[in-house]
C-alpha cells in the first residue's frame, strides 16, 4: 500500500514536469531525452549496488516476461501522454483512473485471485470519488478519449504481466528494462518529428522528471509484485489527492462541494481497506499462534 501510494506521488510530479516541458518540445523528443536520463540513472544505481557484476544481469533485462511488461509500459506511456496533451486533464484523469477496475477484473480472470466484495466496494467507491473530484465534461471527450482508454488497457496489461515475472529477478532490473524500451520506442517516434532546440532549463526539468519517473517505476513494480491486486488497487487513487494538494499549495485552488465529497469517498475507501487488511493480518497471526500451541 505504501509503495503504491508513493509511486502515484512520484508519477504525478513527473507528469507535472513533463507537461510543462511539452509546451515547447515535441512529445517524442521529450520522452526520448527523459528516457536517456532515466536509463543512465538506473545503470549508475545498479553499478553502485554491485548488481551489474552478476552473470545474470543482462539475462534479467531481456527475460521474456520482463520485455513483455516493458513493451506494455512503453506503448502505454506514448498513448497516454499523447491523449493527455490533447484532452482536458480532468477527462484524461477520469479515464486513466479506471485502471484499478480493469486490473482487478483481469487479476480475477487471469491470475485466479480472489477479490472480496469489500475490495470491490472500495475500488468502486474510490472511482466514484475520482469522478466527483475531476468532474469530466462531456464536451471534453473526443477521439483522443478512445486513445486514453487504450492507454488504460495497456497499463492494466503491464501490471498483470508484472505479477508473472519470476521473483528471482530484482525489481531494479525490471525498472531498467522498462526505461530502455520506452526510450527506444520514443527515439524511433522522434525520427518522424522535427527536433526543437533545448535550453538548460528544459534539460533540468527533464532530469528532475527522470528521477521521479525511476522512483515511480520502482515503487509501482515493488507494490504490484508484493500486494494483492484487490488490496492495492484503491491506493492508486491517491494520485488525485496529491494533485489536489499541489493545486492548493501552488495555485490556491480550492475544491468545490462535489470535489470535497469525492475526497471523503477516496479517503474513506483507502482507510477501510487498510483497516480490513490489518484485521485480516491480526487474525492470521492469532490462527498461526493457536496452531503452534
Amino acid at each position: 500500500m505504501a509503495a503504491m501510494s508513493s509511486a502515484m506521488a512520484a508519477f504525478l510530479i513527473n507528469d507535472a514536469l513533463v507537461k510543462r516541458v511539452s509546451e515547447s518540445l515535441p512529445t517524442a523528443q521529450l520522452i526520448f531525452v527523459r528516457g536517456c536520463m532515466a536509463t543512465l540513472l538506473l545503470l549508475a544505481l545498479i553499478w553502485a549496488t554491485g548488481q551489474w557484476q552478476s552473470r545474470q544481469a543482462l539475462a534479467h533485462v531481456v527475460q521474456p516476461r520482463v520485455l513483455q511488461r516493458s513493451a506494455f509500459d512503453a506503448l502505454a506511456t506514448l498513448v497516454y501522454l499523447t491523449s493527455l496533451f490533447n484532452l482536458p486533464i480532468g477527462n484524461a484523469t477520469a479515464i486513466n483512473m479506471a485502471t484499478p477496475l480493469v486490473i482487478t477484473v483481469l487479476a480475477m480472470w487471469l491470475l485466479d485471485e480472489r477479490i472480496a466484495w469489500v475490495q470491490w466496494l472500495a475500488i468502486g467507491t474510490g472511482f466514484l470519488g475520482v469522478l466527483l473530484i475531476v468532474q469530466p465534461s462531456s464536451s471534453g471527450f473526443n477521439a483522443y478519449a478512445l486513445l486514453c482508454l487504450a492507454g488504460t488497457l495497456l497499463h492494466a496489461g503491464r501490471d498483470i504481466t508484472t505479477r508473472t515475472i519470476p521473483a528471482s529477478i530484482p525489481s531494479l532490473f525490471i525498472t531498467l528494462s522498462t526505461a530502455i524500451v520506452v526510450t527506444l520506442l520514443a527515439g524511433a517516434w522522434s525520427l518522424t518529428q522535427v527536433w526543437a532546440p533545448m535550453t538548460w532549463k528544459q534539460l533540468a526539468l527533464l532530469a528532475s522528471a527522470s528521477v521521479f519517473l525511476c522512483a515511480g517505476y520502482f515503487l509501482l513494480i515493488t507494490g504490484t509484485r508484493a500486494g494483492d491486486m484487490g488490496v492495492i488497487a484503491p491506493f492508486r487513487y491517491t494520485a488525485i489527492l496529491y494533485a489536489l494538494l499541489l493545486g492548493w499549495l501552488f495555485w490556491d485552488e480550492v475544491p468545490n462541494a462535489l470535489a470535497l465529497t469525492g475526497i471523503a469517498l477516496l479517503v474513506g475507501a483507502g482507510v477501510y481497506v487498510l483497516l480490513s487488511e490489518r484485521r485480516r493480518a491480526h487474525l492470521a497471526r492469532e490462527a498461526l499462534a493457536s496452531a503452534a500451541d
